[in-house]
């Protein structure tokens, strides 16, 4: 009963928290005049993306960083197999032609080098370095967008913005964004050590190794503000900003957190192990290739339960334990 109320009050707090911290985060990016595409897939992204952060930080410390690279990895795959499909079965979506240019093949990327640097066996600081240094390579090429897409055109980006606010914020006090983004942030970092605790004390009961308590229990719970955004947008009409935070989001989790995960405390990789999470993630990408429409229909949303479903059969028959 103790374990379940821990888990319960910390899947809570990172909804709660994240979806604060983006409303927030979004109002600060709005000052800077940046595009709508950019704050989905930078600003929002790395807010819905901190309960996987938080969750990593607190695994790593406590000795127990494959919790923090399961979640990383099993995020990966909720949020577009399962959120993701959500979101679409109840409302079709039409992706931004720059999402699938510089976004998606990123986040179709990131399982390829995961897998090249997981074949030593290991996740050492020198993998967690060039997964860094691969994160900022591409946030530098996203801030070159944003650049030049307000010189470009700033009228058109001012009136993105306008929607992106309108969509994500609903108000503009900048008292309240700042009191939002800083109580999202203090219930972020509350949500994180709450999950783990309650992941560990459930993966032990049903004898559940630490990677599939991440890639399951701890993914599902920190992917709560992915969820709560995108449900949030898709209602307000503006789907692709859901979409751009869930593919940013995507490329955090596996470059920043698996990094974060392996500078802090490096540690052992079973391929086998983590290369159903990688595969099903990369496959849930492709599904996410739109026609020259570049719409997204119910059909696919569908389509993609249906993988997530799958996944969890495999991981739960697979790898049920030590």
């Amino acid at each position: 009963m103790g374990t379940t109320f821990v888990l319960v009050a910390g899947v809570l707090a990172a909804a709660i928290g994240g979806e604060l911290f983006v409303r927030g985060a979004v109002g600060l990016a709005a000052w800077a005049r940046v595009p709508a595409s950019i704050i989905a897939v930078t600003v929002a992204a790395f807010a819905t993306s901190s309960p996987e952060l938080f969750v990593t930080v607190n695994a790593a410390t406590d000795g127990a960083p494959e919790i923090g690279f399961g979640d990383a990895l099993g995020s990966n795959v909720v949020n577009i197999a399962l959120v993701l499909g959500l979101a679409l079965l109840v409302r079709p979506a039409r992706v931004e032609r720059d999402a699938v240019r510089r976004d998606l093949p990123v986040a179709l990327a990131v399982p390829a080098l995961t897998v090249v640097l997981a074949l030593d066996g290991s996740m050492s600081r020198l993998d967690g370095g060039l997964l860094l240094a691969t994160f900022f390579t591409w946030l530098g090429v996203t801030a070159r967008s944003a650049h030049r897409a307000r010189r470009d055109s700033l009228d058109e980006t001012d009136d993105a913005l306008d929607e992106t606010v309108d969509a994500v914020l609903g108000e503009r006090n900048r008292h309240r964004i700042l009191a939002e983004m800083l109580g999202g942030l203090v219930l972020l970092v509350v949500a994180g050590r709450l999950i783990v605790i309650a992941a560990e004390t459930i993966g032990e009961a049903l004898g559940l190794d630490a990677f599939v308590v991440g890639a399951t229990f701890v993914a599902i719970g920190t992917s709560m503000p992915e969820l709560a955004t995108t449900i949030a947008a898709g209602l307000r009409g503006h789907q692709e900003i859901g979409i751009g935070a869930i593919l940013g989001s995507n490329i955090f989790n596996g470059l920043w957190i698996v990094s974060v995960a392996a500078l802090l405390s490096p540690f052992d990789v079973a391929l086998d192990e983590v290369l159903l999470s990688l595969v099903v993630g990369a496959l849930a990408l492709v599904m996410l290739i739109p026609g020259r429409r570049l719409f997204l229909a119910r059909w696919r949303g569908a389509a993609l339960l249906a993988v997530y479903a799958g996944y969890l059969v495999v991981l739960l028959a697979v790898r049920p334990g030590t």
